[in-house]
């Protein structure tokens, strides 16, 4: 097997991005410290035509060197907006009929492996902070809380492995 060249990849370019129908997942980024995370889900997002990014709280903001350093060019191509509050997002949303998912271990949330996404409807993941996670009001406000399986010893994964893994799952299971 040959690796492919990156002009053989057949990516579309940021105007090509812009005009892309998108997926219907938005991300909401609930107070993250690390701006390598930050830049990760951009460009997670923009590998799947994520609709928006809501930076929330203390969540850094592009233009930043550390950001743009992993989101490769990701904050030019994926609509971001920030709010200082994350629950004003989540009832904006609610009310335009958005589904809020919080990213959380919490009593009775559904399995990723279980969660099936509805068709015709979009949906709003929140990653919390890398310490606390999402906070314990927004985890209320939220209509689902959907939690990763996992089997090791370690009780949670990096926001940026989490929001690829959630990212990808919901994704594919919306394209069969």
């Amino acid at each position: 097997m040959r690796k492919l060249k990156n002009e053989e990849l057949d990516r579309l370019d940021v105007s090509e991005f812009k005009a892309a129908e998108k997926s219907p997942i938005i991300i909401i980024l609930d107070n993250i410290r690390s701006l390598n995370n930050i830049g990760s889900v951009f460009r997670t997002s923009d590998a799947f035509l994520v609709e928006k990014i809501y930076l929330c709280g203390i969540t850094a903001q592009p233009p930043h060197n550390d950001i743009r350093k992993t989101a490769l060019g990701s904050t030019e191509t994926v609509d971001w907006e920030y709010a200082e509050n994350t629950l004003e997002i989540i009832e904006k949303l609610k009310i335009e009929g958005v589904t809020i998912c919080s990213i959380e271990q919490a009593e009775n949330a559904k399995m990723l492996n279980e969660f099936k996404p509805r068709p015709n409807t979009k949906y709003a993941f929140v990653f919390g902070n890398e310490v606390k996670g999402v906070a314990q009001d927004v985890v209320d406000a939220s209509d689902l809380v959907i939690e990763i399986p996992q089997y090791g010893t370690k009780h949670s994964l990096n926001i940026s492995v989490s929001c690829g893994v959630v990212v990808w799952d919901v994704f594919s299971k919306l394209k069969d």
